[in-house]
């Protein structure tokens, strides 16, 4: 998987308002970013099953700023992840952690989509 499609994935979700997660990658890269935006701090090891409880007992309740980041909210409550886990995964929820384009699907020139924090 490369890292940068599901990032782009899940932007396009919350910027079109439609579709759903389609698999664990996005399902990491969306929670790093609610992370982001809601001052959460996961565990960068965290497997599937416990990032849904931590994101669950963290994010309820919580009011989003935005359309994006209600369809966001949206996304992660309804996915229901595997148990299927890898490094990219981990690299992913630390990109949306470190996400300096929000909401932008390409990137500026000479930017990276992998942080200094993911390496």
């Amino acid at each position: 998987m490369v890292p940068s499609i599901a990032r782009q994935s899940v932007i396009i979700k919350c910027n079109m308002q439609k579709s759903v997660l389609t698999g664990n990658y996005e399902f990491y890269y969306a929670a790093g970013l609610a992370a982001k935006l809601f001052g959460l701090a996961p565990e960068e090891e965290i497997r599937p099953k416990e990032l849904t409880e931590f994101l669950a007992e963290h994010l309820k309740g919580r009011e989003p700023g935005e359309e994006r980041e209600a369809w966001l909210l949206h996304l992660l409550s309804g996915y229901k992840p595997t148990e299927e886990y890898d490094g990219q995964m981990k690299e992913l929820l630390l990109m949306g952690e470190t996400e300096a384009y929000l909401w932008t699907v390409q990137l500026p020139a000479g930017a990276s989509d992998i942080s200094e924090k993911s390496v």
